[in-house]
């Protein structure tokens, strides 16, 4: 089950560049049956490793290099703020928000249309944008145990002009620095199962890396339509869990 899971989350995150958290938290409690602390935290230690397979065949023209130190310094601050306030919320309430931010990111990235290519024009005042995008990424990286791709993609789609591909690539580095950061502030939170992370990331990096090469062949539009029907299907199957007896 766990190498099935890893391969298929792997190959999610490796074409889309999100996948990781916004699917291993929901499958390692649905599935697995982890408590969600320790699913947080395991998630948090896959999102940290398991992009740097899909990062490698982006590594020259698909990363927008000087984006991602806003974004990444914001998200590691805020980060800590998330643990703190996760650590007063209930279990179904933290996955009732999950489902809610899946949504709202699902709907925007079907509704908008993606641009075609990337570009080195930035929007006015997008360092400070950056920095912004960076702090929601990291608060929810901290709260929910997410790398940060399904929000971190669409932000930098619609509030800085990216392209879908570079947007990608871009979220891959920020998700794992992101990581980083969760896992020091979860530190003492709950302890982290080696074998179950090593079973996990393994098959998801073999995954992750090809399907990388296959995203250069499909289109920006593909992309963000699949990248919008992977986050509303699980939102669905996440409120049926919580909500239904």
């Amino acid at each position: 089950m766990i190498i099935t899971l890893g391969l298929a989350i792997g190959a999610l995150t490796g074409l889309l560049g999100a996948g990781g958290g916004i699917l291993t938290v929901p499958a390692l409690v649905y599935l697995v049956g982890l408590p969600v602390s320790p699913a947080i935290s395991t998630s948090l230690a896959v999102g940290a490793i398991g992009p740097l397979a899909a990062l490698i065949p982006r590594l020259r023209g698909g990363v927008d290099w000087k984006m991602v130190l806003p974004v990444a310094g914001g998200g590691v601050v805020a980060a800590f703020g998330g643990t703190l306030l996760g650590r007063l919320i209930s279990e179904e309430m933290l996955l009732l928000l999950f489902a809610l931010l899946m949504v709202a990111s699902g709907v925007q990235m079907l509704r908008r249309r993606p641009q075609a290519t990337g570009s080195d024009r930035r929007p006015k005042l997008w360092a400070l944008r950056g920095i912004a995008v960076g702090l929601l990424v990291g608060f929810l990286t901290g709260l929910l145990g997410i790398g940060g791709g399904f929000i971190t993609v669409p932000a930098l789609v619609f509030l800085l002009g990216m392209s879908m591909r570079l947007a990608i690539g871009t979220s891959l580095v920020v998700a794992m620095i992101n990581s980083l950061a969760g896992i020091a502030a979860h530190a003492g939170v709950s302890n982290l199962d080696w074998g179950l992370i090593l079973a996990f990331v393994i098959p998801s990096m073999m995954a992750s890396f090809l399907t990388a090469l296959l995203s250069k062949r499909v289109s920006n539009a593909f992309l963000q339509k699949a990248f919008a029907i992977m986050v509303l299907t699980v939102a669905a199957i996440t409120v049926a869990q919580v909500l239904l007896p």
